[in-house]
Order: structure tokens, then C-alpha cells, then sequence
């Protein structure tokens, strides 16, 4: 999209409504005050620039809404409602505001953030929390990775988790899939099609039939001797090596645990270079168990919050609990694996009182050492009802933010797994230095 509106640097007015024209262009209606998806009005201390890296989305069949001079909701008809999708580095802080036509699909799973027009330039509802550059376009050019896809696969033609990752790399422009190609930072192993969770934002298996997935699942467990090539290849080759297991396109990876715990034992046989991480639901603590005990550096888990209401309405379990999610994580404490969460933010839902309180609590209970957030991508009117509602009022992004740094400041803020080789090298040192801990058998699974 190009942006035809007019640009008045001395305009001190309100953010006001931007939507999309239908020939794909920004329109902007100056008389109408932006609001967000509950109707609140946006001010410019809510909004920053829209930062690069940042896609303009159309919200089809869905109409760009504000308030009018004397604070009526009022539907601009010239064209639909405009979102922003961010680059990850950035945590969404409001939801856009619309009114749906007749006939409404669920929207494509994306993380929609509210947009607004102020002094002539585009501005988003967003804080900033991590440096993207690593994570954004011009750092993965398409003919330099076809490139480097073609001689790699040239090289190992009969390397099935290989070949996968190169269709996620091109196909779907997956950054830790492409840097396996790009033989830097942190590249992507998948090697689960199963799921023990059927969570209502997946992407990549849904069984709902107005709800389509944007991408497609692993459909083959690849043999332990796949993994470690490609992971010893990764670690022994790449600037700053993370090797990760538990990707976007499949499924639950600790329903291979037996195969994870193989892979780790047989790279670290081979080489001491990197970090070995796993992105996991954290489901099974013994199982895991036996994967720290094999050389894991690290662990993510993933959450949508601190409180079981909401974590099982939105995850759905099936054969674990909430309470084996917290124990993976006491364990990788005392066992000297750097953890952190995949927190999934959903505005006026993680920064509610009451999930905000619990979620301080769980964070010094399993001694989590970062939280990484990660916009939830998916529709608000697919996932609002069927979430428990928080008893206390939203605090809003920013003051959750706030709080956790006041509340857990040895918790580290941010959006992407880094521990270095030197930060898990610490923490295993602390850990053999500790007393044994005693673990909860009830939920040892």
C-alpha cells in the first residue's frame, strides 16, 4: 500500500481513522478520532511510528470505525479497516477497531495491531521490547537463500528434515529455518506431525472448519541420524549457534522425547559448540528430565498465561496439566538449563490484575530467567469467547511490562532465545553447586 494522505507536521490534532481504499492505497478520514477494538480513543502517547519491518494488513469485509466531533461511533464506508502486523522486536498494545458486514469470515491468523493517522504519517499501538535487525526481511534476501537451498540440498539429497526446513524457508519465509541455509544464529529443527494440545490458535493444524492454518505440519519423524547431522553441521558452522527443536510447523516436539534425547546425546558426542534449546508446551517433566540430563542448554515453554482457567481454555491439554508445565520448568531450574516462556499477549487479557499478580507468582516459583512475548495471532472475536474473563481490569501492555521489571528484576524482558554458551555454562556451574532437589512426584510424569 502507498499512502496518499497529506503530511501536516504542525498538526496537533488527535490520531485520527486510516483505512484501506479499494484500489489498496491508505486513506484517512481527519474527522473521525482513532479507536481501538473496545472503542476506547487512541492517543499519541499510545502510538509510536510504524517501524520498519511492518506490514499494512486490510481487515476484509470489516469497516474502519472512530468518533465523530461530538464522541459518536461512526463507520467510514470508503473502504475497509487497516491493521498493522509487526516485526517481531515489537508487542502490540491495543487491537484495531471495525464493524463487520454480512457474511464475515474468521480473520487469517495474524497479529492484528491497532493503526492510526497522526501528523500526516502512520502510527501503531506498540512498544518496542527487543532489537529485531536479526530478524527482519533484508536480512534473509530470497535469491541468496534460493541459492544456498539449492547447494545444500545438492549436498545432502537424502536428508529429510533438511529438505523440510527448505520448503518452511522458502515457502514460508521462516527465519530459523532459514538461517540452517544462511549457517548463522538459530536454525530450526521440526520432529513431531503429533500434538497432546489443540490449541485454538495453531498454525498449523486446525480442525475447525471456517479456521484455516497458514501452514502446513511436519508429516514424517525423521531418523535420529538426520537430526544430529544437520545439528552438528548447524553448531560447528554457524555465528552464534542455536540449534532448536519445537517449531511452528508441527506439533508437540517432547512426543519424540526418546528421539530429542538421542539427537542431544549423539551432537554433544560430537561437538561442544552452541546451544542445544527446545520450544516446548512443557508437558512432560521426565521427559525432559532425561533430555537436561543429555546436555540441553536450553528451554522455552510456551503459555498464554499464569492461571489454569486460562491456560486450559486456550491450550485445551490433553493427558497434562498446568501444574506438569510449571514442574519442566522448576527443573530446568535446578538443573541448570536457562528457561524462559513463550508468553502469547492478547491486550486486556495477560494484562489483566489478576493474571499480571499470577503471572509475578509463577515466574519466582519456577525461577524463569526470560520472557519472551510474542503477539498472539489470531482473530479477537475467535478467541474472546472462549477465554475465561480476568476478574481484574487491564492494566494495559506497557504497565505489565512495567510491573515485571519492578516485581522479578532478574527476569529478563525480550522477544528471542539468546543465551550464550557462556550464560548456560554459568548456570550448569551453579546447579552442580546447589543441593539435589526434591521433586513432586505427583506431577513427574
Amino acid at each position: 500500500m502507498t499512502h496518499h494522505g497529506r503530511r501536516h507536521d504542525a498538526d496537533h490534532t488527535p490520531p485520527y481513522v486510516v483505512y484501506s481504499t479499494p484500489d489498496g492505497a491508505v486513506g484517512e478520514r481527519r474527522s473521525l478520532r482513532a479507536v481501538d477494538f473496545n472503542g476506547r480513543p487512541l492517543a499519541s502517547r499510545d502510538l509510536i511510528p510504524l517501524p520498519d519491518g511492518a506490514t499494512l494488513a486490510m481487515m476484509p469485509q470489516r469497516l474502519a470505525v472512530g468518533l465523530s466531533a461530538t464522541g459518536e461511533r461512526q463507520v467510514e464506508r470508503h473502504g475497509w479497516a487497516l491493521a498493522a502486523l509487526l516485526p517481531i522486536g515489537y508487542m502490540r498494545t491495543r487491537l484495531p477497531a471495525y464493524e463487520k458486514t454480512p457474511g464475515t469470515e474468521p480473520l487469517p491468523f495474524f497479529g492484528y495491531t491497532a493503526i492510526a493517522g497522526w501528523r500526516g504519517q502512520l502510527y501503531v499501538a506498540a512498544v518496542q521490547t527487543d532489537d529485531p535487525e536479526r530478524w527482519i526481511d533484508h536480512n534473509f534476501p530470497l535469491r541468496r537463500l534460493e541459492r544456498l537451498v539449492r547447494e545444500r540440498l545438492a549436498e545432502e539429497p537424502e536428508n529429510r528434515a533438511l529438505a523440510h526446513h527448505a520448503h518452511c524457508a522458502l515457502d514460508y519465509r521462516c527465519p530459523t529455518a532459514s538461517n540452517l541455509f544462511f549457517r548463522r544464529w538459530e536454525g530450526a529443527i521440526a520432529v513431531s506431525p503429533g500434538c497432546n494440545a489443540r490449541c485454538i490458535g495453531c498454525i498449523s493444524k486446525q480442525d475447525e472448519e471456517n479456521l484455516v492454518s497458514p501452514q502446513d505440519r511436519l508429516l514424517f519423524i525423521p531418523a535420529v541420524e538426520e537430526v544430529v547431522a544437520l545439528g552438528v553441521a548447524h553448531l560447528e558452522q554457524a555465528e552464534d549457534a542455536i540449534y532448536s527443536f519445537g517449531q511452528g510447523c508441527e506439533g508437540e516436539p517432547l512426543l519424540q522425547a526418546r528421539l530429542i534425547e538421542q539427537a542431544v546425546r549423539g551432537i554433544r558426542a560430537r561437538t561442544a559448540r552452541g546451544v542445544l534449546n527446545i520450544n516446548t508446551n512443557g508437558s512432560n517433566p521426565r521427559a525432559l528430565q532425561r533430555i537436561y540430563d543429555a546436555g540441553l542448554d536450553c528451554i522455552r515453554v510456551s503459555t498464554i498465561s499464569a492461571r489454569k482457567e486460562t491456560y486450559d481454555a486456550y491450550y485445551r491439554p490433553l493427558g497434562y496439566t498446568f501444574e506438569h508445565v510449571k514442574e519442566s520448568l522448576r527443573r530446568a531450574r535446578d538443573a541448570g538449563v536457562y528457561s524462559s516462556i513463550n508468553l502469547l499477549c492478547f491486550p486486556d487479557i495477560i494484562d489483566a490484575e489478576d493474571e499480571v499478580a499470577a503471572l509475578v507468582a509463577f515466574l519466582r516459583e519456577t525461577g524463569t530467567r526470560l520472557v519472551q512475548l510474542r503477539n498472539l495471532n489470531i482473530d479477537p472475536e475467535v478467541l474472546l469467547p472462549r477465554l475465561p474473563r480476568p476478574n481484574g481490569r487491564p492494566l494495559g501492555m506497557a504497565a505489565l511490562i512495567e510491573t515485571l521489571r519492578r516485581e522479578v528484576p532478574e527476569v529478563e524482558i525480550g522477544n528471542f532465545t539468546r543465551p550464550t554458551q557462556r550464560d548456560v555454562a554459568r548456570l550448569a556451574v551453579a546447579a552442580d553447586a546447589a543441593p539435589p532437589a526434591t521433586l513432586d512426584q505427583s506431577v513427574a510424569r
